[in-house]
């Protein structure tokens, strides 16, 4: 055990020696220093049972039984993958599990628990260092809402049934107004996503910003691929779904349109999967592909080029499906966390650095699955290379992009990358492998990794030694007894 403590620190000390020094992220984060981590209460965790009122797990179209309780007591599995921000869904009374068909704004889902529970989950999120973000759903709501059956003419039907709540009506917009305002006051929430945000009028938008934003200043985002509107801090970026999709699905693919979608991504949510459409892995399964490799790769572009990520709970798993409610499955949190633990790595490397964050963008090289790229600021460089293709990839860098008598560090495939003769850094990087390259002064012999190691050495010996000493003496005292 003391030999494995001492390895710990070892291992430890040459993980600080990597890094360069990084400005931890501030407590109070800007929009665009955010990562979001997506998901819908049902279908996360069950702790109470008080709440489950006709649940059917068989059912993927019934509610299935999670709760507030259930994510506030998981709410680690989130916070240590390194996400700053939880959407948490629709939480109001509703028709179905997913939170849209919307009953009573002024109530909330009794399925999903009280509001002294719901309190709580706010309460753990604040407290684990992390903010909390509701949806609020107005054009499917159900056609048994209160506001309905008492003021009709605030509504327009809908093809499948279900009603929208009329933005361009003023009294349905006061009442929405009025409601949402109380809501943060009472729940203290950070911030509100709107559902079928471009089916919304674009002026009330705005009022409504301003009105939720004099009660706390929070965030409103759209749900959906838009250009930006006046009163949305930020709306996903139109194209990189697809963009994403496409490029990762499968090795060797063209990646032209994320080259030219990155110049443009700062600022904006950016997402592969979403609540309402398929899961990535099932463009990966169509491929014939393997899923952890995949995602693995996509993660690696997310995390590190600009923009807002945001990640749909279960991305973590790959899970799978093509369509509502097949893509809501039930959490599991009880599978191999090697995924995970790469969210985590790139999550807390993104967090640690600004330049990651909020730097310039330098795409390098970008050809048939192979994309080499540079986020920078003046205090840290980055050097991001992904090769999503079929074989080796290489490139040369010279020193005007890299600087004289660097060295590049690589985190992940622990690679070090230094000036060569010609005054050049090349870049060896195996197929379907993405590394993060951190870029300082050259160091020559590392005399701390060297006296660290002599002093690994030496005191393990010592260790060593005391074990044989011990068990010499031993097998002495047991001949002892033997011959008494």
């Amino acid at each position: 055990m003391k030999a494995k403590w001492i390895l710990s620190i070892f291992i430890g000390m040459l993980i600080i020696s990597m890094a360069s020094p990084a400005t931890a992220a501030d407590d109070s984060l800007e929009l665009q220093d955010e990562s979001i981590y997506d998901v819908l209460v049902d279908r996360f965790f069950n702790k109470q049972i008080q709440n489950d009122y006709e649940v059917n797990g068989a059912d993927p179209a019934a509610f299935n039984g999670g709760d507030f309780a259930g994510l506030t007591g998981e709410i680690n599995h989130i916070s240590e993958m390194g996400f700053t921000v939880l959407s948490i869904g629709p939480v109001f009374s509703s028709a179905s599990y997913d939170g849209k068909e919307v009953l009573d704004y002024s109530k909330l889902e009794r399925h999903f628990g009280t509001e002294e529970e719901l309190k709580a989950l706010i309460d753990t999120t604040h407290e684990v260092g992390m903010k909390i973000i509701v949806d609020v759903p107005t054009q499917q709501v159900s056609a048994d809402h209160v506001w309905v059956k008492e003021n009709p003419e605030w509504f327009i039907e809908n093809e499948d049934g279900t009603f929208a709540l009329d933005m361009a009506n003023p009294d349905a917009q006061a009442a929405l107004t009025d409601f949402t305002t109380g809501f943060i006051s009472n729940y203290q929430v950070d911030g509100l996503r709107l559902q079928q945000t471009s089916s919304i009028n674009p002026e009330f938008i705005g009022s409504f910003s301003k009105a939720i934003k004099s009660v706390r200043d929070i965030y409103l985002l759209s749900d959906q691929e838009m250009e930006a509107i006046e009163g949305l801090d930020a709306t996903v970026l139109p194209g990189i779904e697809d963009a994403l999709r496409s490029t990762y699905k499968n090795f060797d693919q063209e990646s032209s349109a994320l080259f030219d979608l990155m110049k443009t991504s700062e600022g904006n949510l950016i997402r592969v999967d979403s609540i309402p459409n398929s899961r990535f892995t099932s463009d990966i399964v169509a491929e014939k592909g393997y899923p952890p490799t995949r995602w693995n790769l996509l993660f690696t572009q997310l995390f590190t080029m600009p923009g807002i990520p945001v990640m749909q709970y279960g991305s973590e798993i790959a899970m799978n499906g093509k369509q509502a409610p097949e893509t809501h499955q039930i959490m599991d949190l009880g599978v191999d966390p090697e995924m995970a633990e790469h969210i985590t790595n790139l999550n807390t490397l993104r967090n640690t650095s600004e330049a990651l964050r909020t730097g310039d963008l330098e795409v390098l090289h970008e050809e048939d699955g192979w994309l080499v790229y540079k986020r920078s600021n003046d205090e840290e460089t980055w050097i991001i290379a992904i090769n999503n293709s079929s074989e080796t990839k290489n490139i040369s860098l010279p020193a005007d992009v890299i600087g004289s008598d660097k060295e590049m560090r690589g985190l992940f495939e622990n690679d070090i990358v230094r000036q060569e003769a010609n005054g050049e850094y090349l870049i060896t990087l195996d197929r379907e492998v993405g590394e993060t390259f951190n870029v300082i002064d050259e160091r020559g012999f590392n005399k701390a990794y060297i006296a660290a190691l002599i002093v690994l050495y030496v005191v393990f010996m010592i260790f060593l030694r005391i074990v044989w000493k011990k068990g010499k003496q031993r097998k002495a005292d047991e001949a002892a007894k033997a011959t008494a």
